[in-house]
């Protein structure tokens, strides 16, 4: 029988750890608008602001996968301790910067560590809890905290704002992070697996990168998430946008959109581990995908603006963003050896932001250059295309036992003694995870297929 996540003592903790991180940076990210807007004034608010999450994307696509490497070799407990506790001290001179470069300056630094910290927190999480079932329940608890989060930290501040000033807020999201110290002084880790990568700094701070591009389904989980972010900015950048022009008052209706985006993606969360014990993650996740794509492109085709309708669109959109983004830390777990979990996460972690990175700006940019309507057609058509390349990249029949060969190694080589071998080539049979013994997938195939199917879609 599969017991919950949360009776594992060691995992509850980290979930509470986790939930206070997330909270923090919530409020930080209501804290920075305010400053924004104190900074720059209505003019330039926007552009202070439009900085800040440059700075932000910057930081996790470029230094995610340095920073994992720079932590290699050092206790993770130790590093995520104070990767929390500097980004509490960042966070206490924040509210007394009056100039663009400090409040800058504050919120990059802020950023790398940020960029850090989570790879260390996904890497951490199997190792707790070996069992696959608990471990996806483990999962969809994390991604209910993100939503928790998006929804509850504008309601927290909201609240916090009618009492102190606005300033205030960076003292509150500290106080978030000092919650996450002590729970994670509390927390008993697993002993971090042996990791034997030599070479320079580069070739293995990049190793991540290396073992996602050799690995068919892991660029299925990257195009699938890139498919979801192409639509799903539509929904995080416009939905104030469409509260105020269509609905006539944002203030109002912006809550109760965002709020049902919110409670869908709980449902979704919340359904993942039964869905992907049924059908596999990959349905799961294509299934999400084209289930954004056809719920943006059926309410841009016909915009009905009832809130009833309103509800019920805004709840599957958060539904099948949570059908993509939750099992992704599964199939990592499943493609990448124990010692490798860290580097391919950060990998993960800077690759989903590039994406975001891609996705925020071109959903302002169409929106603000056709209609609402057509730039969700627009974008929710980008997802089925990219969605359609991520299919045909990561194979229905796709098992973690493959056979393959060493033509090359000794017989005496310790893996060939560990795993029978025959033949002169030592073909043998094992789950299968790219590192320097096992460097190219053993089926190259796929690429092959989708090579020939673009090109008849091109001739």
């Amino acid at each position: 029988m599969t017991t919950s996540p949360l009776a594992n003592p060691s995992f509850c903790r980290l979930f509470v750890a986790h939930v206070c991180s997330l909270l923090g940076v919530g409020l930080l990210t209501v804290a920075l608008s305010l400053a924004a807007y104190r900074i720059g004034g209505a003019a330039a608010g926007g552009q202070v602001l439009g900085l800040l999450l440059a700075l932000k994307m910057v930081a996790y696509v470029v230094l995610a996968p340095l920073a994992e490497t720079l932590l290699a070799n050092v206790s993770r407990k130790g590093s995520m301790v104070l990767l929390d506790l500097g980004r509490m001290l960042l966070l206490l001179p924040m509210a007394f910067v009056t100039e663009i470069w400090q409040v800058a300056a504050l919120a990059f630094a802020f950023f790398v560590l940020a960029a850090g910290f989570t790879p260390l927190f996904q890497s951490v999480i199997p190792n707790l809890l070996p069992e696959e079932e608990t471990y996806t329940k483990a999962l969809a608890w994390s991604r209910i905290a993100y939503t928790l989060e998006a929804v509850l930290s504008p309601a927290i501040a909201a609240v916090m704002l009618n009492l102190v000033a606005a300033e205030v807020l960076f003292y509150a999201a500290a106080l978030a992070f000092s919650g996450s110290v002590m729970a994670l002084m509390m927390t008993r880790f697993p002993a971090r697996a042996q990791v034997d990568i030599k070479g320079p700094f580069l070739k293995r701070a990049g190793r991540g990168l290396w073992i996602y591009r050799q690995t068919p389904r892991l660029q299925g989980v990257f195009l699938l998430n890139f498919a979801l972010s192409l639509a799903m900015a539509w929904v995080l950048v416009n939905s104030v946008v469409f509260a105020g022009e269509r609905l006539g008052d944002a203030e109002v209706y912006y809550p109760v959109l965002m709020a049902c985006y919110g409670i869908g993606a709980i449902i979704g969360a919340v359904g993942v581990p039964r869905l992907i014990g049924r059908v596999g993650e990959r349905t799961v996740m294509v299934s999400g995908a084209f289930g954004f794509a056809a719920v943006g492109a059926g309410f841009a085709l016909l915009p009905l603006v009832q809130l009833p309708v309103l509800v019920g669109v805004w709840m599957a959109f958060g539904f099948a963003s949570s059908l993509v983004l939750t099992p992704g830390a599964l199939v990592i777990t499943r493609s990448v050896a124990r010692g490798g979990r860290s580097s391919v996460f950060a990998a993960q972690f800077s690759l989903s932001h590039a994406g975001w990175l891609i996705a925020y700006p071109l959903a302002g940019w169409l929106a603000s250059y056709v209609s609402l309507e057509l730039a969700l057609l627009l974008l929710s058509a980008a997802c089925a295309i990219v969605a359609s390349i991520g299919v045909m990249v990561w194979p229905a029949n796709d098992p973690l036992e493959r056979t393959h060969s060493h033509p090359k190694l000794l017989v005496d080589h310790p893996h060939l003694t560990q795993v029978p071998a025959s033949g002169a080539r030592h073909q043998h049979v094992h789950v299968f995870h790219i590192d320097d013994l096992h460097p190219t997938w053993p089926e190259r195939v796929v690429y092959l297929k989708l090579a020939t199917r673009l090109r008849r879609l091109s001739g």
